[in-house]
């Protein structure tokens, strides 16, 4: 058995609308897609989407394929348990990359920069039979291949992300610390507390991926 960690960078015109929606609505952050599967033509999923739901709820209403859907708000994002109807093609999104010895592992991660990551397992031809199968207008990067799977739920947003890296370009985990919070906050462009915030939770998240990787 292989995996293989896989990058799809997808050109505006080949995105899908909820995609799409996630690229371009600056209350939505990205989504992690937990589990699925399809029978009958039809697709259930269930993820996580960091963001406010307003937004995405109005695109599914909108989507004729979709049946029927449930969002549960958090305080970081929504959990969301959808059924939509498969495309003339009748392929799931599970089993676009998939192969009788190939299985997609969640969590497929759907960024905000136009990108999905997913992990694939299987035998090695058909993980390299795989990479001659993405259509035109996606662009696949392979980012690690190795003997066995690892998955984690530790991650962090984009905006979390985007904190940790102005408080350290602003000298804030210098040592000494050369600025404090506000500075952090006046570059991200928010209210003191709320960079506080981001910073906690993009530490907290960051402190536990190293301990959950490390020996």
């Amino acid at each position: 058995m292989r995996s293989m960690r896989v990058e799809l960078r997808f050109a505006p015109e080949t995105t899908m609308p909820i995609h799409d929606l996630l690229c371009t609505d600056p209350d939505l952050e990205r989504e992690l897609i937990l589990g699925g599967q399809a029978v009958d033509g039809v697709e259930t999923i269930t993820s996580f989407v960091y963001g406010e739901p307003a937004a995405y709820e109005s695109l599914l209403e909108a989507q004729a394929s979709v049946l029927e859907y449930d969002v549960t708000p958090t305080p970081e994002g929504f959990f969301v348990y959808a059924r939509r109807e498969l495309g003339p093609d009748g392929e799931s999104m599970f089993d676009a990359l998939a192969r009788d010895t190939v299985v997609v592992v969640p969590p497929v991660e759907v960024r905000s920069d136009r990108t999905i990551r997913l992990t694939l397992v299987g035998h090695p031809d058909d993980l390299r039979e795989v990479l001659e199968l993405v259509p035109d207008g996606v662009d696949l990067d392979v980012r690690h291949v190795g003997d066995g799977v690892s998955t984690t739920g530790i991650s962090i947003t984009d905006r979390q992300r985007e904190a940790l890296r102005l408080a350290r370009d602003v000298g804030y985990y210098d040592v000494p610390r050369r600025n404090g919070i506000e500075a952090v906050a006046a570059e991200l462009e928010c209210a003191v507390s709320t960079a506080s915030e981001l910073l906690r939770r993009g530490e907290a998240r960051a402190v536990e991926g190293v301990l959950e990787v490390g020996p």
